[in-house]
This record gives structure tokens, sequence and C-alpha cells, in this order.
């Protein structure tokens, strides 16, 4: 089968979490909803657990725990969606959450700053700048009478 339409749910390139490693919790949305707000289970929790999951590499894994870390709890991860009056929605809706949580922290960290020096065209045109601000307020002061 084609990586694309592998069952699960698709975080970046090289991840996707198996259906199977998902696991859902319905349950009724709080606030206002009228008639239909004591009847349908509307929101929803998904549950990951990604300290166990297989769909990771060690790295991958280590990085994810690490970033996500006040969020997990026993290397599991909640979301939980109760926007939509759709059950079906909510799902998606966290489905979406997972899965941009998932990659953002799956994301290699960005390279370090390499320190520069100021160009010396740079360097002049700041000196500059600074003259003309001078030579404003000087003329903005009253004559001297020496």
């Amino acid at each position: 089968m084609p990586a694309s339409h592998r069952p699960g749910l698709r975080v970046s390139a090289g991840v996707t979490i198996p259906e199977s490693e998902l696991s859902w919790r319905f349950s009724r949305s709080s606030g206002p909803g009228g008639q239909g707000v004591n009847t349908a289970d509307s929101r929803v929790e998904l549950v990951w657990d990604a300290a166990a999951s297989a769909a990771l590499s060690p790295v991958q894994r280590e990085r994810l725990i690490e970033r996500l870390g006040g969020r997990l709890v026993d290397g599991v991860l909640t979301i939980a969606a109760s926007e939509h009056r759709a059950q079906l929605r909510n799902r998606d809706a966290a489905k979406e959450r997972l899965a941009a949580l998932v990659a953002d922290a799956l994301r290699p960290p960005a390279p370090p700053r390499r320190p520069t020096k100021p160009s010396r065209g740079s360097k002049e045109r700041r000196l500059k700048a600074k003259q003309r601000r001078t030579d404003v307020k000087q003329l903005r002061r009253p004559p001297r009478d020496g």
C-alpha cells in the first residue's frame, strides 16, 4: 500500500501514527447549547501514548517527550475538542490538533546563530544618522552669545 494511503494520522512526511495507537473518549460538552446539550456526546478526547509509540524513532521520541513534557501525563498525550456541535467535526479538529502539535515538536532545532560583525557601510550609515540627529537638535537650540 502506498505511504499516503496508510490508515492512521499523518503527522509529517516520515511519521504516521497508526490508528491502533489512538484511542477516543466521548463526553458531553459544557456550556450553553439548548435542547441537545444534555444528550449529545459531542466533546471528544483523543489519547495517544507517545512514550510507547511504534511510529517514532528513539531520537524522535526523546525530542517529543522533551518538548511536550508539560502536556504529557506518564508519556500519554491527551487532546480535547468541543468547539463544534457535531462529534465528527470535533474528532477531525482533535486529529488536526494532534498532528500539528506532534509535527511542531518533532521539527529539528534551528541551527545556532553565528555571530557576525556589522559591516563597514552599516557603521558609517549609523554614524551619519547620529550626526544628522545632532545637527537637527543643534539647530533647535537658541543661539548662544559668546
